[in-house]
């Protein structure tokens, strides 16, 4: 009986300490023209102090600068209410400073939580950075270039090493910047969020920088930069033990994209039965140039429609440091089973290149790109590549930022360009042109243990050859079909030639 007497004492005490509470009776107006930043404040310091709880935003329109989010606090943003950041610079806080992949100064941000635990956002109403106006407010007080301004821009939510975050429901809107970003951060659940966030530069939609057992579905992302990203900043936290189902992207650059910035790994990471439409600069790319290793990686089910270069895989050696005075430079990583599987694609008519091309796998001289596997893969392109595209000659670019445009103006492949690689398996890829191209649907340069089986290319015209091999062995050929008129299926330097294995093509 005393035990039992103790616990309802618990129990009771605990009820008495979680306190929700509503902004409105800490003073916060919800009019859209004042700035409520303080009464916001106090209202989650006092949902704090008092033991945790839900800190609610009636309907109407809050207009605040930064607000920081405390432990056991969950803001309950109500249907018809907004969440609505100033229009302001001055009004905004960086918490975390730290350096993007372009080398810009960033972590300004309009609800930001730092070193927290058990938080979240829920609830049917909005949160809108109102990046347009911001924007246009910023500009005429800072006379720098854009391209070195727009990173005091505040991004929408930063959650930076917290644990236990919740974020369902809600929409998000126009951001200043990035819109969301989550860094080294453990147990995150995302669902049920919607993006809308377009008009400015850099309005990245979901970012994952160095998270650790994440569960992101059934979201909805429209976004001006990449629609789901994931980095790692610093070199101290990897990416790993990541689920992601259901998702809807749509951007004006990736629809899923990862290692912008690669410092740390990106580990045990699954990605499957995604829609992604229009985006502007590639549908799913994974990229690997500060170091970091990409190892059991799976992507699958993916359906993509009018998309600019559906698949890039890349390892370099640009090897930035993003934290200064807080990490150092690493080594050139690699990727390890990494698995692309169940896609189909079909290519916008114009891309990033002069003439389409499907995927682009490439390492650096000194570092192969390998681990790599891509099964039942179907891209159909828009054809129209020349004879004398054919014989282009792609740039290393080592230690270039990594993009489509890097490797442009012109890939000498409409399909598969491969090159710097090693223990590839691509089984059941099938490429289609619309129009006639005089490339061949496979190129493949310094590729060693490669094996091509099942594949089936589609492409009208009479390019010089259906796979093109340069320096390069090991290489399995298998089952391949071909409909071009061309002048020989395998075209080999003698390098090659002799570690060719063949059997049953046609």
């Amino acid at each position: 009986m005393r035990v039992l007497f103790l616990f309802c004492l618990l129990v009771f005490w605990a009820g008495v300490k979680a306190a929700d509470v509503n902004i409105l009776n800490y003073g916060a107006k919800g009019d859209g023209r004042t700035l409520n930043t303080l009464c916001i404040q106090q209202a989650i310091d006092a949902c704090n102090q008092s033991g945790g709880g839900k800190v609610f935003f009636p309907a109407g329109a809050y207009l605040s600068g930064t607000i920081e989010l405390k432990d056991n606090v969950t803001l309950h943003i109500q249907k018809g209410a907004t969440l609505l950041g100033s229009t302001d610079i001055e009004a905004y806080r960086n918490l975390d400073p730290f350096t993007e992949g372009l080398g810009i100064n960033v972590g300004w941000a309009l609800l930001v939580a730092v070193d927290r635990k058990n938080i979240g956002i829920e609830g049917a109403g909005t949160i809108d950075g109102q990046g347009s106006k911001l924007k246009a407010a910023h500009i005429l007080k800072d006379t720098r270039p854009e391209g070195q301004r727009w990173g005091r821009r505040p991004f929408l939510l930063r959650v930076v090493r917290c644990t236990d975050v919740h974020v369902k429901d809600i929409t998000l809107k126009y951001a200043g910047a990035w819109t969301s970003h989550y860094f080294q951060s453990k147990d995150i659940r995302i669902e049920h969020l919607k993006i809308v966030s377009v008009g400015v530069a850099h309005n990245d939609g979901i970012g994952i920088d160095g998270c650790q057992d994440v569960v992101i579905r059934n979201c909805d992302v429209v976004s001006g930069d990449d629609a789901l990203v994931f980095k790692t900043t610093s070199s101290k936290m990897a990416c790993k033990n990541i689920n992601v189902t259901g998702l809807r992207l749509k951007s004006n650059q990736a629809g899923i994209k990862m290692g912008t910035e690669s410092m740390a790994g990106f580990e045990n990471i699954r990605i499957s039965g995604c829609v992604i439409n229009d985006t502007r600069n590639g549908g799913i790319k994974l990229l690997s140039v500060d170091g970091a290793q990409i190892k059991n990686v799976w992507i699958s089910d993916i359906k993509m429609n009018n998309i600019r270069t559906p698949i890039l895989l890349r390892l370099g050696s640009r090897l930035s440091v993003f934290r200064k005075g807080q990490d150092v430079q690493q080594q050139t990583g690699r990727f390890e089973n990494v698995v692309l599987k169940n896609i189909t694609a079909v290519s916008a008519d114009s891309t990033q290149l002069r003439s389409a091309s499907g995927i682009l796998i490439t390492g650096v001289p000194q570092h192969k790109i390998t681990g790599i596997t891509l099964e039942q893969i179907r891209i159909e392109l828009p054809g129209g590549g020349t004879a004398g595209e054919a014989e282009a000659v792609v740039p290393e670019a080592v230690s270039q930022y990594p993009e489509v445009k890097t490797f442009g103006p012109v890939i000498p492949a409409y399909g598969l360009w491969l090159r710097h690689a090693k223990d590839i398996r691509i089984k059941n890829l099938e490429l289609r042109t619309k129009k006639a191209d005089q490339r061949p649907a496979v190129f493949m340069e310094d590729v060693q243990q490669a094996q091509l089986t099942q594949c089936r290319f589609r492409a009208p015209g009479n390019p010089g050859s259906i796979i093109k091999i340069k320096e390069s062995g090991a290489i399995s050929l298998e089952q391949i079909e071909a409909t071009a008129e061309a002048k020989s299926v395998v075209d080999a330097d003698a390098v090659s030639a002799a570690g060719i294995r063949y059997k049953k093509n046609r």
